[in-house]
């Protein structure tokens, strides 16, 4: 044939689309021509595909080659398809033989004994295979759209692909190989899932000595699923709360952990703490671009690596304004859009956001033996950094009095596994009634399993009417006294429940 038709992938945020990789071998002036909206690394794989199929002890075909990747209208960028252009230039020459059916070929789609093939691989000059970018992110497409498809990777990227279940995955080496695996000669060997990073033991929370309404503000936080902010003067004990919160979280079911593993792989991590929640600390002089994600190829931001697992913002005042409204979108949506002039790149952000604040510039204000020397104008300002919209899509606002000398020398408080005991608890009930934590309720699912008793409900409405609050300052209400009365074990929700959650929707800035 001098027509071959192989199916790859390219990447564009959490998702490889479908590629079909063209290649055409026709008369004329010798000339190798690759069309389809490739980039640079994607133009100079000519070279790099001549060279591998010389020293692979195949012949560079002589004629007019040219390499379409479609559909045109999709960025095709990296060397993942120097794999599939160096096989079909074999294919159409002639120089493989795919065994057959007895069918001619159907030149609309892939030759019917490669149908259920997907190659990516780069190729070095001798013919070697390289491992490719987000290997997993391809993975998952492929079991998502094609689930009987068979996807061959490099050796050292078949092993991530490896770890998304029911999908057949092979694990080659070099052009050579592939290509007597094509040709019946011999088979592929089937890629040995990597083993699993483990994760570093968490730190438990009776490290933290008093601060019992934060303790007990940080469980319904870790319960529910729900965003909280801590202000509260220095050594307080906000940042050890914080970095205490995944240590309560459940464990991340398969589909989460192959997520939050895949997020990492496109921002180039080589490691990530597979099973367990992730959880991200930026610094308060990040950008935008690093926060939610950028670039002229969109790579995640912290936002989306935080992806299943928690976000900390420590000194959430010193951040630039803008940098903090542009989480005001994803705190509702959980995803994030990169628009660029070429594409627009989609990641998952389903964080829970944590924040710690100071009540003022020099941090002493309203401590009972350190004196407040800011103005008025300057701890106003340094609120004004926090805009309402931002503030009332934070669930919980805790205010933590200062560390007294009796309390940090008492004896240590609850561990981090009891508690995590009732969090598991509470989430299976969440998970058994509703199939979602109560944090990512919506206002219809609200009024179905948030039934509460007339009390409750009087006081609700009268505690936002004082409050002035918002439609979706009701509804995290609602979500938290779900979480409370969940953590109690009961269905319908009291006036207590109602109450305790009221008083996190106070303003404490």
């Amino acid at each position: 044939m001098t027509l071959a038709v192989l199916a790859s992938r390219a990447l564009s945020g959490l998702h490889a689309h479908a590629v079909r990789v063209e290649t055409h071998l026709g008369p004329g002036l010798p000339s190798f021509n690759v069309v389809g909206l490739p980039d640079t690394e994607v133009r100079e794989s000519r070279e790099r595909v001549r060279a591998a199929i010389l020293n692979s002890g195949f012949e560079f075909p002589p004629g007019r080659i040219t390499v379409n990747l479609s559909p045109a209208d999709i960025p095709k960028e990296s060397g993942r398809f120097d794999l599939p252009i160096a096989l079909g230039l074999l294919l159409a020459s002639g120089q493989l033989a795919a065994p057959t059916d007895g069918g001619g070929p159907d030149l609309a789609a892939p030759d019917p004994s490669l149908a259920g093939l997907v190659l990516a691989g780069e190729l070095s000059l001798t013919g070697a295979l390289v491992p490719v970018a987000a290997p997993l992110v391809i993975a998952l497409s492929v079991a998502r759209e094609a689930p009987d498809a068979t996807l061959i990777l490099p050796a050292g990227s078949a092993e991530q692909a490896a770890w998304v279940p029911g999908l057949g995955v092979l694990s080659a080496r070099s052009l050579a190989d592939v290509a007597a695996h094509i040709t019946g000669a011999c088979r592929l060997p089937d890629a040995v899932p990597k083993a699993w990073p483990a994760s570093p033991p968490a730190p438990c929370l009776s490290d933290v000595r008093g601060q019992p309404g934060a303790r007990r503000a940080l469980e319904v936080a870790a319960a529910g699923g729900h965003s909280l902010l801590m202000i509260g003067p220095p050594g307080a004990g906000k940042s050890m709360l914080a970095s205490r919160l995944p240590g309560l979280l459940p464990p991340l079911r398969r589909n989460q952990a192959l997520e939050a593993a895949a997020v990492a792989a496109l921002a180039g991590m080589p490691e990530v703490l597979m099973g367990h929640p992730p959880f991200r600390s930026p610094h308060h002089s990040a950008t935008v671009a690093a926060l939610v994600g950028g670039g002229s190829r969109p790579r995640p931001g912290e936002i989306s690596l935080a992806h299943h697992g928690v976000l900390f913002l420590d000194e959430l005042p010193e951040f630039s304004r803008r940098t903090l409204e542009a989480l005001r979108e994803p705190l509702e949506t959980g995803r994030v859009v990169i628009a660029r002039a070429l594409h627009a790149a989609q990641f998952p952000a389903r964080f829970q956001l944590v924040a710690a604040m100071n009540p003022c510039p020099c941090g002493w204000r309203g401590h009972p033996g350190r004196a407040c020397i800011c103005t008025p104008d300057q701890v106003a300002r340094y609120v004004g950094k926090i805009s309402g919209p931002l503030l009332d899509r934070i669930d919980l606002h805790v205010a933590l009095p200062p560390s007294d000398p009796e309390s940090m020398g008492g004896p240590p408080g609850e561990a981090s596994g009891p508690v995590r005991d009732r969090v598991m608890r509470c989430r299976d009930r969440q998970q058994a009634r509703q199939g979602k934590p109560n944090a990512a309720l919506t206002g219809t699912e609200l009024d179905q399993y948030c039934v509460m008793d007339s009390e409750a409900q009087a006081l609700l409405f009268q505690a936002m009417r004082r409050m002035a609050g918002s439609g979706r300052a009701l509804h995290r209400a609602m979500r938290v006294a779900r979480t409370i009365a969940d953590l109690d074990g009961v269905e319908v929700l009291g006036a207590g429940h109602v109450a305790q959650a009221v008083q996190y929707r106070r303003p404490g800035v």
